[in-house]
C-alpha cells in the first residue's frame, strides 16, 4: 500500500464517504486536500481558504484546521502572514534535500523490508518494472512515475520500523507535491533505473546482505539525484562533501519527482 492510498477519489465528498467512516473528519479533510496538491489541482501557491474548503467537505472550518497543520508538519502547506494558508512553494534546493533524505530512510527501509519479500512479491515487483520497461518506446513520463512509485512501494511497504516507514511515506508525499516528472526533465535516467530496479531485485532475491540491499536502493535515489544536478548544476553535497564542485545555480526553477 502506497503513502497515498486510500485518498478518495477526485471530486468525492469524504466526509460522506462510507468507506472513510472510521476516519475522523481532520483525517479524511487531510486526505482530500493532499489529492488535490498531488494531482496538481492545487498548485504551489495556491491558497487554502478554510470556509471554502469546509463548505465543500460539508465540515466546519475546525478539521479543516486540522488537516492544514498536518500537512504543514508534512511540509506541504505554509502559512504566510496576510495570506494565510497556500500550497508549498518547492524550489529546487528543497526538492535536493527531500531525495537525500529520502535515499537513507528508503534505503535502509528496503534493506529492512526485503528479508520478508517473497517469490510472489517479487514477481509483482518485476512485472511493474517490465511495465517502465514497456513505456520506454513510446514514453508517457507521468505513467512511468506512477510505475515507479508502484515498484518502490512494493518493496519498501513490509519495512517493520512504522517510525521509518513513516518518514518514507513523508519523502513521497512531498515529491508528489510537484507536477513534473524527472523522467521527462532527464529522459536518458528512466533507461538507467529500469536497469537499476532489475539489479535491486537480483540482489534481494539472491540473499544479498543487507547492507548491499540498502546501498543500492539509496544510490539509485542518488543517482536520479545526480541526473538532476547535472541538468540544473545545482551546488549540493550528494554522497559526500568531497564529491560536490561549485557550480553556478541554472535558471530553470523547475522540481521534478
Amino acid at each position: 500500500m502506497s503513502a497515498l492510498s486510500g485518498i478518495p477519489a477526485k471530486g468525492a465528498t469524504p466526509a460522506n464517504d462510507q468507506d472513510g467512516a472510521s476516519l475522523s473528519k481532520a483525517q479524511l479533510a487531510h486526505q482530500w486536500i493532499r489529492s488535490r496538491i498531488s494531482d496538481g489541482t492545487f498548485s504551489p501557491g495556491y491558497r487554502l481558504v478554510l470556509g471554502q474548503i469546509a463548505r465543500e467537505l460539508d465540515v466546519s472550518a475546525v478539521p479543516v484546521r486540522e488537516a492544514i497543520r498536518l500537512l504543514e508538519a508534512e511540509g506541504l502547506v505554509t502559512f504566510e502572514r496576510n495570506i494565510g494558508a497556500q500550497v508549498a512553494m518547492l524550489d529546487a534546493t528543497e526538492y535536493v534535500h527531500t531525495m537525500q533524505t529520502l535515499s537513507l530512510v528508503e534505503g535502509y527501509a528496503t534493506a529492512l523490508s526485503a528479508p520478508a519479500l517473497n517469490a510472489d512479491t517479487l514477481d509483482r515487483a518485476r512485472r511493474i518494472n517490465a511495465e517502465m520497461a514497456d513505456c520506454l518506446d513510446h514514453f508517457d513520463p507521468v505513467s512511468f512515475t506512477r510505475l515507479n512509485l508502484e515498484f518502490h512501494s512494493v518493496l519498501f511497504e513490509g519495512c517493520p520500523n512504522p517510525h521509518l516507514l513513516d518518514l518514507v511515506h513523508r519523502g513521497w508525499s512531498r515529491l508528489s507535491a510537484l507536477r513534473d516528472s524527472i523522467f521527462s526533465f532527464v529522459p536518458g535516467r528512466a533507461h538507467e533505473s529500469v536497469a537499476e530496479h532489475a539489479a535491486l531485485l537480483d540482489l534481494i532475491e539472491n540473499g544479498a546482505d543487507p547492507i548491499q540491499v540498502e546501498l543500492a536502493a539509496r544510490n539509485h535515489r542518488l543517482g536520479t539525484l545526480e541526473a538532476f544536478l547535472a541538468r540544473q548544476k545545482i551546488v549540493a553535497p550528494v554522497t559526500s562533501p568531497a564529491s560536490a564542485s561549485p557550480a553556478p545555480k541554472g535558471k530553470n526553477n523547475e522540481v521534478p519527482q
